[in-house]
């Protein structure tokens, strides 16, 4: 067995790499994986840049920052598979709740408009978000979200970062108005009376990457075999986890003390989708919830990573070429492709796509002709071209 290090935040996405160890797949590849939690997403980035760890469960825009000079990291990364699509929820406190329900909103779960413009209406003075990490999904939808329906974020928007398992205390404490954090930390305040869910993720954009899995580019490139055979035990985990009938299983491997230290009850509702998002037991069925495997969940378009390089070049005030141009070197596909050539996976004929371009699942070309990519929208229906940057 070839030994492998993991740093790994514990949360509900990093069930692929667990799993992938818990239930054989890395032992079918002929690997054995030492995961190695961090209490924080800062705390991930440095092992993995300083080689404390080999590879990582890692918030898809870290290695972009990196890469751009942001953050503190200074060491090239590449992602060589998405590990998670979807996943977080946003969360507000008992008393903006109580004024969003006296205002009429419903806590409908599905409409990012009308949940948006609920919460900028509620606001009484800058509303204070939670994040656990400056360069997160979590930053980039929250930001996308609020600017597109008329509040500048982050200029007008206090967002400050509160690690995963906090997330509930520093809404308890009055240090946050609101939160945008993964599973199972929003269903945990919920469960603590602290939190509200008002929307998740994935109404903002449908289908984005969260996690990833990062490795160093060097190491990439000196271990090509070991990589490959990670992201194939990677692969093979997520598609087992996508499976209706894994999900009691993967609740009881992530809830043991050494992983999450959480009930099984909880955990199993982010992994069905089927939340519940009051103290009141209010609960919301959310289809593609948390997607491990389907519609090419783990391609790392290389689209997906020069829409985050987009981001973070016009909030960080950056030139946006050359951001973009450094962000699509980030996202590997070719190293994915390489990876799973002899798999039998029907991989995408296309390394990049328009994103926020599919309504509907889609077929598309593909090496056996089998693909269907899941529905791909951002809430206000505006697409990026990675073709058309302005």
């Amino acid at each position: 067995m070839t030994a492998v290090a993991i740093g790994y935040v514990p949360l509900l996405d990093a069930a692929p790499l667990i799993v992938a160890q818990e239930m054989g797949f890395a032992a079918e590849e002929g690997l054995e994986l030492s995961l190695r939690p961090a209490p924080s997403w800062s705390s991930v980035r440095d092992m993995l840049s300083f080689g404390a760890v080999d590879a990582a469960h890692m918030l898809s825009p870290v290695p972009i920052a990196s890469a751009l000079g942001l953050g503190g990291g200074t060491v090239p990364l590449s992602v060589v598979s998405v590990l998670s699509i979807n996943g977080t929820v946003i969360g507000v406190s008992p008393a903006l709740a109580a004024r969003l329900r006296a205002a009429g909103h419903d806590f409908g779960f599905s409409d990012a408009t009308a949940a948006g413009k609920a919460l900028i209406a509620a606001a009484e003075g800058t509303l204070r978000i939670g994040v656990p990490f400056p360069f997160s999904m979590h930053s980039e939808l929250l930001i996308y979200w609020l600017s597109a329906l008329g509040l500048p974020a982050p200029q007008s928007v206090d967002i400050r970062t509160v690690p995963p398992s906090s997330m509930a205390e520093a809404l308890k404490s009055g240090e946050i108005d609101a939160f945008c954090v993964g599973e199972p930390w929003g269903t945990l305040a919920v469960e603590q009376g602290v939190a509200t869910l008002l929307i998740p993720g994935r109404a903002i954009w449908s289908f984005s990457p969260e996690k990833v899995l990062a490795m160093r580019t060097a190491w990439v490139e000196e271990n090509p075999v070991v990589s490959g055979k990670l992201i194939r035990a990677v692969v093979k985990a997520g598609r087992w986890l996508a499976q209706p009938s894994s999900h009691t299983v993967t609740a009881e491997v992530l809830a043991r003390p050494e992983f999450l230290n959480l009930s099984g009850e909880l955990l199993d509702r982010g992994l069905t989708g089927t939340l519940v998002i009051s103290a009141q037991g209010e609960q919301r069925r959310v289809d593609s919830f948390l997607e491990f495997h389907d519609g090419a969940a783990t391609f790392p378009w290389r689209s997906q990573g020069e829409w985050i390089g987009l981001q973070l070049a016009r909030r960080m005030g950056l030139d946006r070429s050359q951001a973009v141009c450094a962000a699509r070197q980030v996202f590997r596909p070719d190293i994915y492709r390489a990876a799973l050539a002899e798999s039998g996976m029907d991989l995408p004929g296309a390394s990049s796509r328009v994103e926020g371009s599919l309504a509907v699942p889609t077929a598309v070309a593909s090496a056996f002709g089998r693909l269907t990519l899941r529905p791909n929208q951002f809430f206000d229906r505006r697409i990026f071209d990675p073709d058309e940057i302005e």
